[in-house]
């Protein structure tokens, strides 16, 4: 078990999300970077589906009531255990009492903590995933307790670690496909979506991004179509809003882009006023 002495700014249970209940209104959720929630729980010998506490810009504090092992990949929010500085991407032994906190962003926005056999929240809708109105709550909360399994065999290191690409979090090439109505846009507009960059604005969570930046729009309305996680509106002011991963099912603005997987993950790293440019897959 693990008692949360501080929540942090937005830290919540996620997995690979919910598969298949789009036609009741339910977003898909799970973990904005799959990339660095996949490496987490590969060093710990997790399955990939195994839920994590995503963590945002740190600030969170951990009280682990059992001995476990841990892995901490993705942003690098200075983690300490017992106030001992300890490494990303590496397995961790914890014993029971040990305290785990985040300080300061040295780089990314999001962390991830995956523990052996991975947290055991109740399952809703077959997913861990926190989601308003899904789930009790959409984030952690201070003084609740996350269940884990509880380990009794006795633990030993293997000192596995994995080096991680800085391009992940440090890339300004965001790559995406067109998307259902990408033609309907005329050269100019073509022109300026791929040769300026784009910042995101401070509108910007786990449902979307909204940029500052704009184009001019003269496109006709559509009817009410499935959009996903990636998928990239262009709305009647102009703006471009990219959908992330507790994004609506469905939406009626031109869905001129939709972002490759790896290009989600990339975006999940990125905050307020960083800039990218869009790169088009053939």
């Amino acid at each position: 078990m693990i008692k949360v002495l501080k929540a942090g700014f937005y830290s919540s249970i996620q997995d690979k999300g919910r598969i298949g209940f789009a036609s009741l209104g339910i977003p898909i959720s799970g973990v904005m970077d799959t990339y660095s929630a996949n490496i987490a729980n590969s060093i710990l010998g997790n399955s990939l589906g195994a839920a994590l506490l995503e963590i945002t810009f740190g600030g969170t504090k951990l009280e682990f009531l059992s001995d476990t092992v841990i892995c901490i990949s993705g942003g690098n929010f200075s983690p300490k255990i017992n106030n001992q500085s300890v490494l990303l991407n590496t397995r961790i032994i914890i014993s029971k009492n040990d305290v785990l906190s985040f300080g300061s962003v040295h780089f990314g926005v999001r962390c991830y903590l995956a523990v052996l056999g991975g947290f055991k929240t109740e399952i809703k809708l077959k997913s861990r995933s926190f989601y308003q109105k899904i789930t009790e709550n959409n984030v952690i909360q201070k003084n609740e307790i996350l269940p884990i399994d509880e380990i009794t065999h006795k633990l030993v290191s293997s000192n596995t670690s994995v080096k991680v690409l800085k391009s992940h979090f440090n890339t300004k090439h965001i790559k995406c496909y067109k998307g259902p109505e990408f033609n309907l846009l005329n050269d100019t507009q073509k022109q300026l979506i791929f040769n300026n960059l784009f910042s995101i604005s401070n509108d910007n969570n786990r449902m979307g991004y909204r940029l500052r930046e704009s184009i001019k729009n003269e496109l006709p309305q559509i009817l009410t179509s499935a959009v996903l996680p990636g998928t990239i509106q262009l709305t009647p002011s102009g703006k471009l809003i990219i959908l992330m991963r507790d994004c609506q099912v469905t939406g009626g603005y031109p869905r001129i882009l939709q972002l490759k997987e790896s290009a989600i993950n990339q975006l999940a790293q990125k905050t307020t006023n960083d800039s990218f440019n869009f790169v088009l897959e053939a």
